[in-house]
């Protein structure tokens, strides 16, 4: 089991820009590893994972910003509920792919750091 308190005072020592593109780094291996078969436990991990990040910044976020972020929880805990069931359906998995492909752009955009 993961120090989630270790990791916790770790993640809020950087700054939003790099919270939000481990968020988006996240993302992008859920989309990677979920091309393999035997990643479900690993994606799994990602996916909880994901949610403590946005747990961790929405509250620090600016109002937009945050609202899109807890949207993105609701759908990472969504996953999650459900995910033997997506992990057995090639389909659902592809989706689960697309979308967090295109969350994780969004989040890298939010974070700023396309422009530095």
């Amino acid at each position: 089991m993961k120090d989630w308190t270790s990791i916790r005072e770790r993640y809020l020592r950087d700054s939003m820009p790099t919270r939000l593109g481990g968020l988006a780094a996240n993302l992008s291996r859920i989309k990677s590893f979920a091309a393999h078969d035997g990643s479900r436990d690993a994606v799994e991990s990602l996916i909880d994972e994901s949610k403590f990040f946005i747990e961790w910044t929405a509250a620090q976020a600016e109002y937009q910003e945050a609202a899109e972020l807890v949207e993105l929880q609701v759908r990472l805990a969504r996953w999650q509920r459900n995910w033997v069931t997506i992990w057995a359906d090639p389909a659902q998995r592809r989706q689960v792919a697309e979308q967090s492909s295109a969350w994780s752009k969004r989040v890298l955009e939010m974070s700023g750091l396309l422009q530095r």
